[in-house]
């Protein structure tokens, strides 16, 4: 029985789960040509959602929309909806810098600030008005606990940022997000630039960090999503081709395109 219930609460079955964020009908273009075309998604709070498919297929433009980053290019037309906890954030009124506070990117390669380890992760408190030092400290040991840092880097605290391995510097732009508490962790080929080790690492990190955060990740590794993701979508020249928990996905995809392509015929 309890086996039975954890595999309905996996799927969204479980009565009374709601998503975290619903995509309806949601059309994207560049000027004249449509990147995304008709994306329907529910996306479940405190799971691993990866997004997967080949290159210019429209996977990190869909992951830029969550937090409005494609605001930034002139050219760009969003049609539809993306609710976020009952709310559309692509509504005009909706408030951008609160927005990306709750829903944070994670890019291909770390990008820690030219200053020091703590200064990195005090830069999003102090910037929303943190000034007192003990609640600061507070928050840099937290977050860099939470993004299974503090031990590599506790003494060290004073050091340039730069200095840390590339790993280090991921898992600390992590915990520099981690500090303004999100909800919602973006996460674009976050280990693409990283050796298998640091890798490793990253992943095991989403495993803790879904217990509190939704994340949502863009990876070109299949073996990747099949070990952190519990939802997967395959996406292909601008089509959601199919959405499923991710063993349905790997095991017995519903689209041949899928299957396709998970089993190397393409891409």
């Amino acid at each position: 029985m309890a086996d039975f219930l954890l595999y309905f609460k996996k799927i969204g079955g479980l009565i009374g789960m709601s998503s975290k964020i619903k995509v309806n009908n949601l059309y994207l273009y560049y000027g004249d040509f449509c990147a995304l075309n008709n994306v329907n998604m529910d996306i479940q709070p405190n799971q691993v959602t990866a997004l997967i498919g080949p290159s210019g297929c429209g996977k990190s433009t869909f992951l830029r929309t969550l937090n409005r980053m494609n605001d930034l290019i002139d050219i760009c037309k969003i049609v539809g909806e993306v609710i976020i906890d009952g709310e559309n954030i692509l509504d005009p009124e909706m408030d951008v810098v609160q927005l990306r506070k709750r829903v944070c990117m994670v890019f291909q390669r770390p990008n820690p600030f030219p200053m020091t380890v703590y200064d990195n992760v005090a830069y999003g408190p102090r910037i929303h008005g943190m000034k007192e030092k003990s609640k600061l400290d507070e928050i840099v040991e937290k977050s860099l606990k939470a993004s299974a840092l503090w031990g590599e880097v506790k003494d060290r605290l004073k050091k340039p940022a730069l200095g840390l391995s590339g790993g280090q510097q991921q898992r600390l732009c992590i915990a520099r997000l981690l500090a303004i508490e999100p909800e919602v962790l973006l996460m674009d080929e976050p280990t693409s630039a990283l050796d298998p080790i640091s890798t490793l690492k990253i992943e095991e990190l989403m495993e803790e960090l879904k217990q509190k955060y939704t994340i949502i990740i863009v990876t070109h590794n299949m073996q990747q999503a099949a070990r952190v993701s519990d939802y997967t979508g395959f996406f292909l020249t601008g089509d959601m081709v199919e959405f499923d928990v991710t063993e349905n996905i790997f095991t017995k995809p519903c689209d041949k395109r899928t299957e396709d392509y998970i089993t190397g015929r393409f891409g």
